[in-house]
């Protein structure tokens, strides 16, 4: 199961003093992001089954009972302006709790980068997006907000793109008031769908989460600012807390004053900012600025696939003038290794690695023992004195009633021993048999396969008393290296 408690070494906070205070003497209701909901056993939101050895290195333990929601809320709850870096896969997902985060976004632009090679213009689908989301929640510890666009159409749609979230293992989900098909809210040509219906799917939103038993972080997010005004997308940011919305979220903001004013509204309720790296409409700021004007948790959406894509493009010039990328930008193997978890593998797949006594071969018989039946038996008898060699089904069949049985009833019948020797040179079998007994004993024993015991039986006496007694008929290896030997008895 993933794990979400160890990365918030805090108990849950509670409101400031002051911030307390300021909600009192506004009469406001608590904010929706510290109203707990109570989650049935039943209807709790799944969480991501996580490899234990895809996070090694992470700052994360296991919290138990936790779900991502629940982790997510603790982050909002502890003081300061929380940095998430937004990935667009499993492994840069991966580097991200590696490098210490609490939370992580993910980015509609870097997924429809990196999966499709085509711009955030609405291209990308639901099914998609839920599809890489998936991949990363499972490959983390650490709580993931993931981006949903519009929701993929209607209120209907967007509760259906809600619930999927959940199953998906997302802490939280970003929605927008775009118009179909939306883009990237620093890109020109932005259109919002009307108020009432920007209202009424974050409604839906809310829904979708009581339905599902859930206790998702639902991000509300406007692009009306660039669409329409300033005003516009203010009076929309409160209405979507009063609709529910437990972070509020206006993009493309042009200069601090507009933050200033957009964190002034519904007190109590966390803000989200999005630094834009690279030459966004919204002022690039520092963690501490962004505490000081109201921001909760910030997003930096484009560092990640940015860097990636520059450092690919100077890997391939390398390449392509017969050099190969210097050691200052490239981590060598075993820095690659250990980042994907190889060593972590390693040392806990030695706990299911089985010993001698646990192979396949032995797993196949039972140890069926009997005293010498004859006096014929007595050379048998002499090597059990020097060796352990157990008789297997001894009289499974009569050496003497070879007319009803065929021709070859005789030969099946014969007494062989099978040794099988370890590579180690442990002795995993040492066995009296039937001949007969081999044929069903190939389906066991892999490397018996093939090999014609019928034959090289009709070639040897069939009397007990033959000088040929002890002769060998198999001596081989097989794929695993344990060597297999079959005498005639």
């Amino acid at each position: 199961m993933a794990c979400y408690g160890a990365l918030l070494h805090q108990p849950p906070a509670s409101l400031s003093s002051s911030t307390a205070s300021r909600a009192a003497s506004c009469r406001l209701r608590p904010p929706p992001f510290l109203q707990r909901r109570t989650l049935s056993s039943s209807a709790r939101a799944r969480i991501s089954p996580r490899c234990s050895y895809a996070g090694a290195g992470g700052n994360a333990t296991a919290g138990a009972g936790d779900s991502p929601a629940t982790a997510l809320r603790r982050v909002l709850e502890t003081p300061g302006a929380h940095q998430a870096p937004a990935c667009y896969d499993a492994l840069s997902a991966r580097l991200v709790e590696r490098a210490g985060f609490r939370a992580c976004f993910t980015s509609g632009f870097s997924i429809s980068a990196a999966r499709l090679g085509l711009p955030d213009v609405g291209l990308i689908s639901y099914g998609e997006m839920i599809d890489q989301g998936r991949l990363i929640t499972e490959a983390l510890s650490i709580p993931v907000i993931g981006d949903a666009d519009n929701g993929y159409g209607n209120c209907m749609n967007v509760k259906r793109t809600v619930k999927g979230f959940i199953n998906a293992g997302f802490a939280g989900i970003i929605l927008e008031d775009q118009v179909s098909p939306k883009a990237c809210g620093h890109t020109q040509g932005r259109k919002v769908v009307s108020r009432e219906e920007a209202i009424l799917h974050i409604k839906a939103a809310v829904d979708a989460r009581k339905e599902s038993g859930s206790d998702i972080v639902i991000v509300a997010r406007t692009d009306s600012r660039q669409a329409l005004s300033l005003d516009e997308a203010l009076w929309r940011a409160r209405d979507f807390a009063d609709a529910g919305a437990d972070v509020l979220f206006i993009d493309a903001l042009a200069s601090r004053e507009e933050m200033k004013a957009f964190c002034a509204i519904s007190p109590g309720v966390p803000k989200m900012a999005n630094m834009l790296e690279g030459g966004g409409k919204t002022p690039i700021l520092s963690p501490l600025e962004l505490e000081e004007i109201g921001y909760k948790i910030v997003a930096y959406p484009l560092s990640l696939i940015g860097v990636s894509m520059r450092a690919m493009e100077d890997a391939l010039v390398a390449i392509k003038g017969g050099r190969i990328p210097p050691p200052g930008s490239l981590p060598s193997f075993e820095e690659i290794k250990d980042t994907l978890g190889f060593n972590h593998y390693y040392e806990e797949e030695k706990r299911y690695v089985a010993t001698p006594a646990q192979s396949s071969y032995g797993s196949g018989f039972y140890d069926y023992t009997s005293e010498a039946s004859s006096s014929g038996d007595a050379k048998s008898s002499t090597e059990n004195s020097q060796e352990p060699i157990i008789d297997i089904l001894p009289q499974l069949y009569d050496l003497g009633s070879t007319g009803a049985r065929g021709p070859s009833s005789g030969m099946w019948a014969r007494t062989l021993r099978l040794k099988i020797t370890g590579r180690d040179g442990v002795q995993k079998i040492d066995a009296r048999i039937p001949a007969g007994f081999l044929e069903g004993m190939t389906k066991v024993i892999p490397g018996l396969a093939g090999a014609n015991i019928m034959e090289r039986l009709r070639d040897a006496p069939i009397d007990s008393d033959n000088p040929q007694n002890g002769q060998i008929l198999l001596d081989f290896e097989d794929g695993m290296g344990d060597r297999i030997q079959v005498f005639i008895a």
